[in-house]
């Protein structure tokens, strides 16, 4: 069943009921299957919420203001290289270290790492590259550490490459964050799994944060309408559990990326 209405979707979301469709559960230790069956994102039940209040005293130790300014720094220093920069930032504020011993070296492996395991991490997608990315990141960190920075990875990138196709002039970084995650989300859908009935519920976010009974004008980009109701970052029982945190990381890029350039001072 396919859901395009804003109002169904918030019911389906909503409705415990619906569950993840299940991963499957006889993966390789270490390859991108097993760490998909270890995840919150894809487990249900007290396995899910257990999970879950892991990630949550883990984000509580993250303050999303200093995630930003990070982000912006580093930018800055990368000239405009943004790429990678919100999986480096977070890597570090959750204490991620690497044993190479060339400098600068940290970063770029878990970033090279995040990126190899994400390509899989969502669709499924089993690769060799994806299960030795996975094999590479349990030496750097704990399943829940790499589940945020997974799902950072998810949330970020797409979103930052979505905003700058819609960004003009003038354009403040949080506005312009709330409205392309409404008109164009990074995660165009989502499934749930009826328990009920066994049916495949795919939920069209795209369609969804479009509904004209709930946004006006609903297919005009407009940074001006504010964050509104989207659900881009889910809903119900299992929504992210860490919307602040990714928009900082998203915007400290774009403070970077959006600011206007320098005048240089003239010669006297």
């Amino acid at each position: 069943m396919l859901v395009t209405r804003h109002a169904e979707a918030r019911a389906v979301l909503a409705d415990p009921a619906y569950v993840p469709p299940p991963v499957r559960q006889d993966g390789a230790e270490g390859t991108l299957a097993w760490l998909r069956a270890q995840v919150s994102r894809f487990s249900t039940g007290e396995t899910h919420a257990g999970r879950r209040r892991v990630l949550a005293g883990l984000l509580a130790g993250l303050e999303p203001a200093g995630l930003r300014r990070a982000a912006t720094a580093m930018t800055v220093e990368r000239d405009g290289d943004w790429r990678g920069v919100p999986t480096a930032v977070l890597a570090s504020a959750l204490g991620v270290e690497d044993s190479a011993p060339v400098a600068g070296a940290v970063a770029g492996a878990v970033v090279a790492a995040v990126a190899g395991a994400g390509s899989g991490y969502l669709s499924g997608e089993e690769t060799p590259e994806a299960d030795a990315a996975v094999a590479r990141l349990l030496t750097l960190a704990g399943v829940p550490v790499i589940t945020l920075l997974l799902q950072g990875y998810a949330a970020t990138e797409g979103l930052i490459e979505a905003a700058l196709r819609h960004a003009e002039p003038g354009d403040e970084p949080g506005a312009l964050l709330c409205e392309t995650l409404r008109h164009d989300p990074p995660l165009r859908a989502t499934r749930r799994l009826d328990t009920r009935t066994g049916e495949t519920v795919t939920i069209d976010l795209v369609a969804a944060n479009r509904d004209p009974d709930v946004f006006a004008d609903p297919e005009r980009f407009d940074p001006a309408r504010g964050s509104g109701p989207h659900l881009t970052f889910g809903s119900g029982i299992r929504p992210c559990p860490a919307p602040g945190h990714a928009l900082a990381l998203a915007a400290g890029v774009l403070d970077a990326l959006l600011a206007p350039p320098r005048t240089p001072p003239r010669p006297r």
